[in-house]
Formats: C-alpha cells, sequence, structure tokens
C-alpha cells in the first residue's frame, strides 16, 4: 500500500481507502447477508492489507452504514488506530450548533473519541459556510473533529470555506475517474499549489470502468440500473476506453478496474475511495494503488477517455426509460 506523501496529517492516509456508501444499503442489491457478515470482513481484510482510509456518511442508510464501519472496526482483530475515518454531515440547516450536534452523533454511531475528517455533504445553497465553519472549529477545537473537509464543493466555495474556517480544508471530495475529469480544470491545481487533498468517490464509475459490464452484460441493483451510463447503447461506446484499460492492464498483470483506479491516484494530490462488493474486489482494490503508470499508459488511457461520447441528457433519459420497460 502507498500513502499520501505531498500532505502532512496525524495519521497516515492510503492512496486507495474504502467507501462505504454501501453498508446498509439495500439500493445496491448486494444481499441480506451484506451488512451483517460481508461487510465486516471487508474492513478486516482492508486493515490487514494496509488500508487506512474508510469513508461513510450519516445519509448512508440514515445512519446505518456508520454504525456498520465502527462495529467492523471495533470487532477487527488488527489494530484499528491508524484507521483514518472520514465521515459527512449532509447540510439540511447546517448552522454551527447542528454541526456540532451532529457530529457528536456520528460519533457515537462510530463509536469514536474523534473523528479525523468531518466533511460537508454537499453545498447549501441557501446557507453560506460562516455558520458551518464556525461550528467545524468549534470541534476542532474540543477535539472531537481532526480535520475538516468538504464534498462536491466548486473551487470558489471551497477557498471561502477556507476563509470561513480560517484555516485549511483539507479535502474536497468530488466525482472523478477517467470518464468524470471535471476536476482536472481547478480543483486538482488547487490541491497541488496549496498542499489539500481530493478524494475521488465513484473512481471506478459506479464499476462501469471494471469491464465487468457489456451489452450482454447488464448490472443489478436499483443505484446502476437508473444510471443512463449502464444503457446499453452506452456500454457499446464504453467498448474502446475498455479494450485500451486491458491492454494496460496485461503489461501490469491487472483488471481494468485496478487500471482505472491506477490513473486516478496517478495525481500525488489524489486518493480514492471504491466501494467493495466482497473481500476478494477489496483485495483487487487495494493492489491497485501499488501500480504506477508509465506517462505514456497514463496518457494512452486519457486520450481514450477523451473519446468516449455517451448518450447524456433527455435523450439518455427516454432511452433509459425505455430499457426499463423492455426488461419489467
Amino acid at each position: 500500500m502507498r500513502y499520501v506523501e505531498a500532505v502532512s496529517t496525524t495519521k497516515k492516509i492510503s492512496r486507495i481507502g474504502l467507501g462505504t456508501w454501501q453498508f446498509g444499503s439495500r439500493e445496491w442489491g448486494y444481499g441480506p447477508s451484506y451488512a451483517g457478515t460481508d461487510a465486516a470482513l471487508i474492513v478486516r481484510r482492508a486493515l490487514e492489507l494496509g488500508v487506512t482510509l474508510f469513508d461513510t456518511a450519516e445519509m448512508y442508510a440514515f445512519g446505518r452504514s456508520e454504525r456498520i464501519l465502527g462495529a467492523a472496526l471495533a470487532d477487527a482483530p488488527v489494530p484499528t488506530e491508524a484507521a483514518f475515518i472520514a465521515t459527512k454531515i449532509f447540510p439540511v440547516l447546517p448552522l454551527a450548533p447542528v454541526v456540532e450536534q451532529r457530529a457528536v452523533a456520528s460519533a457515537n454511531r462510530l463509536g469514536v473519541r474523534t473523528i479525523d475528517l468531518y466533511q460537508v455533504h454537499q453545498p447549501n445553497p441557501l446557507v453560506r459556510d460562516g455558520t458551518t465553519m464556525r461550528g467545524m472549529a468549534s470541534l476542532r477545537r474540543v477535539g472531537l473533529v481532526d480535520e475538516v473537509g468538504v464534498s462536491n464543493y466548486s473551487l470558489d466555495r471551497w477557498r471561502a470555506a477556507e476563509e470561513a474556517l480560517g484555516g485549511r480544508v483539507l479535502s474536497n471530495q468530488v466525482q472523478y475517474s477517467l470518464i468524470r475529469r471535471q476536476a482536472d480544470r481547478d480543483l486538482i491545481p488547487f490541491a497541488r499549489r496549496e498542499g489539500r487533498l481530493i478524494i475521488a468517490y465513484s473512481p471506478l464509475a459506479q464499476g462501469l470502468l471494471s469491464g465487468r459490464y457489456d451489452v450482454t452484460t447488464r448490472p443489478r441493483g436499483a443505484v446502476r440500473a437508473t444510471n443512463p451510463l449502464f444503457l446499453t447503447e452506452n456500454l457499446a461506446r464504453l467498448t474502446p476506453l475498455l479494450d485500451v484499460l486491458r491492454d494496460v492492464g496485461s503489461a501490469h498483470d491487472a483488471t481494468p478496474a485496478q487500471i482505472a483506479l491506477a490513473w486516478a491516484v496517478h495525481h500525488p494530490q489524489v486518493v480514492a475511495i471504491p466501494g467493495a462488493s466482497s473481500v476478494a474486489q477489496m483485495e483487487s482494490n487495494a493492489a491497485a494503488a501499488d501500480i504506477i503508470l508509465t506517462d505514456a499508459e497514463y496518457d494512452a488511457l486519457t486520450t481514450a477517455a477523451d473519446s468516449f461520447a455517451p448518450l447524456t441528457g433527455p435523450s439518455s433519459w427516454a432511452a433509459l426509460a425505455a430499457e426499463r420497460v423492455g426488461r419489467s
């Protein structure tokens, strides 16, 4: 496992972490035994492999993800002191007292005395970050929160949050993958200049880049079934990019998913938090941290991704509706 070197933090942060949206959430279609058995085994194996970054949120299964993660960490037979636990407040009313109350609730569900990274899940369009960051500053003063982060923030709003906090906002968690590269424009350059982190969620585009799905193998589960990227037409259009992922993978004895993850964390300021449906998938994801792409490989993947032009907008919605009717 490789760890972040570009940013100094109290605990080491692994380049590949574990996202836990799926813990306790039925919409992923992982089955009834997943939360009670598989999730704990995945966390245990992640710790054994040197994974330190575990990301959750109070809105994931209405707090159940935090409880499952906390219980798994508490029951793990390997030391968990190094675990860097990140969670998020859903900012319905992110006033300072509410932020403080919600952090206490999250810490209780996680079973921790300090939340290593407490993030604002998304910007509230009506409430600016002044009062939110006053709550965050208070949490830091009493030691309940170590680092503050944001999620889905524009660069301007990220900077405004830092000004309101009066210190660094360590990270911005955003969608980032071969087919979602908006962070390349300004967020990653800012992180590089200022010593901040980008936490990439959906680094495999919900499995689209794994190579598991094509026009004949469709995903199950409500999350992917309602994602237009998994339309038959879009899966067909993805074929050239998957071919390049496989070609690069052959040089590293790696899967397309591992190469896609290696691409995402190629930037020193980026870490990725893929989910895992099984211990085997956790092992595969963790191994991707040790794959170092050559510049030529990185450029070839980026060029192939540039050529992927999926159906989007109203045309994709109509096609999605038609496919769902056809499968019913």
